[in-house]
Formats: structure tokens, sequence, C-alpha cells
């Protein structure tokens, strides 16, 4: 097992990774990431990194991440986007791989925090959390402003 940072020339891999998560949530119909698009946010601008753990030169997982900051820690921390392991390389421990490369960098890089989100009924990931001592955020809603209403909120002649 090895674990790799992405390259630009990975882009369509990293669609292909992002599509077969999509797929396992039962979301496919959501995405709408183009390689271009990706390649222009993650090494352009360099908004999000991605790692893959590969089984003799075969990604058979990913983790696609991004810094956010925490005003109370008063630091950065990471945010896991995306984790996703082929489901026919499951149970190897490519995922515990993935979450522990993504602690060292969160130690490295001074972070105060490694967070995620996982669907509810995603009985299998919450209990693979779980197992690595992961801690749920009770009290917490996640809300999201997207397409039209985002659009629409950024209209500041209405505020």
């Amino acid at each position: 097992m090895t674990i790799r940072y992405a390259s630009e020339s990975d882009s369509s891999l990293i669609l292909t990774f992002i599509r077969a998560l999509a797929d396992y949530e039962k979301l496919s119909d959501q995405v709408v990431a183009t390689e271009e698009g990706l390649r222009g946010w993650i090494f352009e601008k360099r908004k999000a990194e991605v790692l893959f753990v590969c089984e003799d030169g075969r990604e058979v997982g990913f983790a696609l991440f991004f810094h956010n900051f925490s005003t109370f820690l008063g630091r950065s921390g990471i945010y896991l986007e995306d984790l996703f392991v082929l489901p026919e390389y499951r149970g190897r421990g490519y995922g515990k791989a993935l979450i522990r490369e993504l602690a060292r960098v969160t130690v490295k890089r001074g972070c105060g925090r490694l967070e995620w989100s996982c669907l509810d009924w995603n009985r299998p990931g919450i209990d693979f959390y779980l197992s690595l001592g992961a801690v749920p955020m009770e009290g917490w809603t996640v809300y999201r402003l997207t397409g039209d209403t985002l659009r629409n909120s950024a209209d500041l002649r209405d505020m």
C-alpha cells in the first residue's frame, strides 16, 4: 500500500472517484463537476488537495480535503470533503490509512482539528469513523446555500 498526492494529470481519475462516491451515496444526479473545473480549483487555484491510496500501483481510494478555520481555536483545521475506497478493496485498511495520513498532515501543518460529515444512513461509514475514535457533533446541523438561492442571497440590493 502506498499513499500519494494527486497531480494535475489525475483530474480525470479524481472525477472518476467523485462519480463512484456519488453513486454509492445515491447522489449521482448531483455531480456537475468536470475535469477542467477540478483542474482549475484543485491545481491552479489550490483550493483543495487529493490523496490516493494505491495497491500495487493502482489507485483504490481517495480523500479530497481542504483547510477551514476555527475562530474558537484561532487556527486552521482540515475538512475532509470526500473519503472513498472502491468496494472491492474495502476491509483492507485503506480507509484507515487515508485517515491516518490526513491526521499526520493535520498535525504537521499545526492545524487544530480534522473533521468531516457523514450521511445519516451510512451505517458502515459511521461505524468506521466511530472505530477510529471520531466523535459525532451533536447539536449541529449543516446548512447550505446553492444554485438560485445562493445567487439570490448574493443580491445585496435586497439586504
